[in-house]
């Protein structure tokens, strides 16, 4: 008879979305009646974590489910282990928006930690097939697995589709942590060009960085948002300005799409995995200032191309990104590991 998976999910509490990431699917696998719990560690146990005491796992758990990132002084040697990768760091296209001494960190410090995490894992997952990608050539690992990051699609992140048109003046949402690598020196630049017709509304940082950005007048904070006020922000919005250069697979476009936004986004490879041109959204070459102007302007000025975007992404991210899609995937791969762990 075969064992029910028993999760503990050991994990640095960073602010990003591998939190959000944990605490969503810990709270699946609860409602399928499996237990689940997190004990979180505090940052500084990712970059000094001989400061931080070792916690102990749960009697009942029989698998441990980390972020790659954990230090594998955290890993307790006798439960079966699942790593997931949620970044694209690594990616040499991204070492233009780092400077040395990050540079420096993921390369000398991060990517020996994942590299052990991996070696000793009996699963790998990656969020998106770019991701996976990158650990094959990286790490030279061909066992890996891609599960999509899924949302609450039912009661969370839902639509609000019969508004017949965009508001005036056009309404753009920019949601995220404020880093180079998402973009956010282009939000001046784009909404300095697109002018009055145009507003954006944005999320703050977690860490205040945003207030370093002197923004125009077309702009506002929105503040920290809570997932109830997030989705009404993403229903609010006319579209999601998305100009990020690095991505693992991008949770703020999938939440937008749940909510009918259409995406305005870098053409990035794991952002392609979840937008098709025309479709959902529309992507932009680069970092094209003019090019996510052009996009906006051709959104606001064509309704109907507004509303298939706004209906397709919808059906879209209900189909291949609900958490409950999200959830089953990892119960499948938690029940293949427990039959062939070696630790039964």
């Amino acid at each position: 008879m075969s064992r029910q998976p028993a999760v503990w999910f050991p994990t640095i509490r960073c602010g990003t979305g591998t939190d959000v990431f944990t605490v969503r699917l810990a709270e699946g696998l609860r409602k399928l009646g499996l237990r689940a719990e997190i004990s979180w560690l505090p940052h500084r146990a990712e970059y000094a974590p001989w400061t931080v005491r070792i916690p102990k796992p749960p009697s009942w758990a029989n698998l441990v489910h980390i972020n790659s990132w954990l230090h594998p002084r955290f890993v307790p040697k006798r439960l079966p282990l699942i790593v997931t990768v949620h970044h694209s760091i690594h990616d040499p296209a991204q070492r233009p928006y780092k400077n040395f001494p990050r540079h420096v960190y993921h390369r000398h410090w991060i990517r020996p930690i994942e590299g052990a995490n991996m070696a000793r894992a009996e699963a790998v997952v990656a969020v998106s097939h770019f991701v996976a990608g990158q650990i094959r050539v990286l790490f030279g690992l061909r066992n890996v697995m891609v599960i999509h990051n899924g949302i609450d699609t039912d009661h969370v992140f839902t639509p609000y589709l019969r508004r017949p048109k965009p508001h005036r003046p056009f309404r753009l949402l920019y949601v995220g942590n404020w880093k180079t690598h998402k973009g956010v020196d282009l939000l001046k630049p784009i909404m300095e060009t697109l002018g009055s017709d145009f507003e954006l509304r944005y999320t703050a940082d977690r860490a205040g960085a945003h207030v370093r950005y002197r923004l125009p007048a077309n702009t506002r904070c929105l503040g920290r948002l809570e997932p109830p006020a997030l989705a009404q922000a993403y229903r609010d919005a006319d579209a999601l300005l998305f100009p990020s250069r690095s991505e693992g697979l991008g949770l703020a476009v999938i939440e937008a799409m749940a909510c009918g936004l259409p995406v305005i986004a870098s053409s990035l490879p794991p952002v392609m995995e979840i937008i098709t041109h025309e479709r959902h959204g529309l992507l932009c070459q680069g970092q094209d200032v003019a090019a996510f102007c052009q996009a906006a302007r051709r959104l606001r000025k064509d309704v109907e191309l507004w509303k298939a975007l706004r209906f397709a992404a919808r059906q879209t991210a209900e189909k291949h990104f609900s958490l409950e899609k999200q959830v089953a995937a990892y119960c499948a791969l938690y029940d293949r590991v427990l039959e062939s762990s070696p630790f039964r």
